[in-house]
C-alpha cells in the first residue's frame, strides 16, 4: 500500500479540524499556513470530505468547516476513503484476476495485509489520536514555537 499525498492531507486537515473544533469553524486558510498545504488542494480535498459526510461548511465571517459527526465516529479509514484512496496492497485491487484471470499465488497473502490495515486505519478515530501524548506534545511545541514568533513580531 502505498498512500499519497492525498490521503495524508486529508487526514492532517481532519486533524487540524478534530483539535481546534472547541474554537469553532475551521477555516482551510488556517490548515493551509499551520501545515503548509496549498489552498487550493485543501479545496479539492475538501469537496470530497463534504460529499462524503464527514465535514460541514459554515458561512460567514466566521466561517470555515467543522466535523460533520463527532470524532469519536470518525476514524482514519473514514478519512482516507472519502479521499478516493484505496487500503489494500493488492495489485487486482481485490479481483482476484491477477494472474491471467486467477488469483495469483500471494492473493491471499495481499488480502489479509489490506483486511489488517483496514482494520488497523478504521480502529483509530480522531477522537482517540488526538488524545494520544505524543499528538498532546506536538501541539504544545507548535503553540508555543506560535506564540515565540508572534511576541518577536
Amino acid at each position: 500500500m502505498r498512500l499519497s499525498t492525498k490521503g495524508r492531507y486529508a487526514v492532517t486537515a481532519m486533524l487540524e479540524i478534530a483539535m481546534r473544533q472547541h474554537e469553532g469553524p475551521v477555516t482551510l486558510a488556517d490548515i493551509s499556513n499551520i501545515q503548509g498545504i496549498s489552498n487550493s488542494y485543501l479545496e479539492q480535498l475538501f469537496a470530497m470530505l463534504r460529499k462524503n459526510g464527514l465535514v460541514k461548511g459554515v458561512r460567514g465571517p466566521r466561517g470555515g468547516y467543522r466535523l460533520a459527526r463527532p470524532a469519536a465516529e470518525i476514524s482514519i479509514a473514514d478519512i482516507i476513503l472519502a479521499v478516493d484512496e484505496k487500503i489494500e496492497t493488492m495489485r487486482c485491487e481485490g479481483r482476484g484476476d491477477c494472474d491471467n484471470g486467477r488469483p495469483c499465488l500471494t492473493h491471499e497473502l495481499w488480502k489479509e495485509l489490506s483486511d489488517q490495515l483496514y482494520d488497523f486505519l478504521n480502529g483509530i478515530t480522531l477522537a482517540e489520536y488526538v488524545e494520544r501524548p505524543a499528538v498532546k506534545e506536538l501541539v504544545a511545541q507548535r503553540e508555543q514555537e506560535q506564540a515565540r514568533t508572534s511576541g518577536a513580531a
